[in-house]
Order: structure tokens, then C-alpha cells, then sequence
């Protein structure tokens, strides 16, 4: 297995993505821990990974708070004895609208978002892993040259995003750590099941067709990929994204 005897932290596990990481770890031998904010959807996610003999724990965690975030990890690694893996899945609040009817606040909170989180996360994680001499930093939304009208903040979130990893990762390289973004063109099996059935057939019909393959990833496929980036056979991977974007993101 690619995981076996990794510990992993994945904060948003209760979402769809989030949830499909956890059970790609999960199944790759990895012992996972899953934060988010929805006790119940925790819940789910690890009675899955139970039910085939994995091993997941739960804890309700605010990925925005410096305390909770450093006092989650120090718990995590004194049940476990170490960290090997931190994958961020958040959502960052974004309202997707043209910037002329935006406000301010609107636009800046999923940058600010994005940029609190992931820092915190990941020098929560960094700070065992340095002692160790090795780990993996994942995120997940990477950007590229392109983009769309009507994206508010979360474009310009993701370019942040981009940078803060390159920074983390000029600085962890020389410890043995790597930081990696996973990046789709979106993922159809995602969307919220509140959303109306035409609306739900127009979004993955515009996300298949911008995509050079005509087709979407799925989450099985975010899920193995970043089972596979996670692993000892990524080991040169770092500083780097990984696309899965069947090519509607050029790189």
C-alpha cells in the first residue's frame, strides 16, 4: 500500500473532496485524521473507512484559529507519535460575482481565507515534521494563466495560494518536507446535491466541455492522485502542482 504507516491530517474531510481523500488514504494504509466543522459529516466519512478496517479519527476543528489549528496537531502527533501528511480541503467562503458589484469584503475573504488557513495549517504541520526530516504539504485548487468573468476573490485566491506554496516549499525543502498543489478544472460530482438539476447539468457540461479530454476528473481521481503525490513514489515532487484538469488548465 502506498500509505502504510503514514499519518495524515485532512482539514475539510467532511466535504465531498475532503471525504474522497480521506478514504484514498484510508485505503493506501494510511492512519487518517479528520477536522472540519460538521461533527455528522465526519462521522460519515470515517464509519466508511471503518467499515473495511481502516483507521480514521475525528475532531471538530476551526481551520481559521491559531489555537485550535496548533493544539489539534500537537494532539494529533502525541496520539500518533508523528505527522506525515497535512492536506487543507477548506472552502474559503467565496462569492462569485463580476468585481463591479462586489464589495470590498466580499472580494478580499476568500484570499484572506485561503492565506490564514494554509499558513496555519502548514506550519502546524511543519513544525513536527522539521524534527523528522521529511513530510508532504497538500493543497488543493491550484491556478493557472487562465481564468473566467464572474469569479470574485477566488481566482485571485488560488494565485495566492500558488505563492504561499513556493514560499513554504523554498523553505521545507532543504528539511526533506515537500508542498504540492492538486488543481482540476473542477469536479462535477461535487456540487452540492441542493443544487437544482439543470443548473448542476450546466456547470459539468461547461467543466467537460473546456476540458481538452471531454471529460471531468472525478473524485476517485482527486482521490488517487493525491494518495500517489502523498507517497514515497512522488518523493522528486515539490514546489510543483499537479494537474488533473484533463487540460482546460494549461500549464
Amino acid at each position: 500500500m502506498l500509505l502504510e504507516n503514514k499519518v495524515a491530517v485532512i482539514y475539510g474531510a467532511g466535504g465531498a473532496i475532503g471525504g474522497a481523500v480521506a478514504r484514498a488514504f484510508a485505503r493506501e494504509g494510511a492512519r487518517v485524521y479528520l477536522a472540519g466543522r460538521t461533527r455528522e459529516k465526519l462521522d460519515t466519512v470515517a464509519g466508511e473507512i471503518q467499515s473495511y478496517g481502516g483507521v480514521a479519527e475525528t475532531a471538530v476543528v476551526d481551520a481559521l484559529d491559531e489555537k485550535a489549528v496548533d493544539a489539534y496537531v500537537a494532539s494529533v502527533v502525541e496520539q500518533a507519535g508523528y505527522l506525515d501528511i497535512s492536506f487543507n480541503l477548506i472552502a474559503y467562503g467565496d462569492v462569485q460575482q463580476p468585481l463591479t458589484e462586489l464589495s470590498v469584503d466580499d472580494f478580499a475573504r476568500p484570499i484572506t481565507t485561503a492565506m490564514r488557513t494554509h499558513f496555519l495549517t502548514t506550519r502546524a504541520a511543519a513544525r513536527y515534521m522539521l524534527s523528522r526530516g521529511s513530510g508532504v504539504i497538500l493543497a488543493f485548487g491550484g491556478s493557472g494563466p487562465q481564468t473566467l468573468p464572474g469569479l470574485g476573490g477566488f481566482k485571485v485566491a488560488l494565485d495566492a495560494l500558488e505563492g504561499l506554496r513556493r514560499q513554504w516549499a523554498c523553505e521545507l525543502g532543504p528539511h526533506g518536507i515537500r508542498v504540492v498543489t492538486l488543481k482540476t478544472g473542477g469536479v462535477p460530482e461535487s456540487l452540492p446535491d441542493s443544487m437544482p438539476g439543470p443548473e448542476r447539468d450546466e456547470i459539468t457540461a461547461a467543466i467537460r466541455g473546456a476540458s481538452l479530454l471531454n471529460r471531468a476528473a472525478t473524485l476517485a481521481d482527486v482521490g488517487n492522485t493525491a494518495a500517489f503525490v502523498a507517497s514515497d513514489l512522488a518523493r522528486t515532487i515539490t514546489g510543483a502542482d499537479v494537474n488533473i484538469s484533463c487540460g482546460a488548465i494549461m500549464d
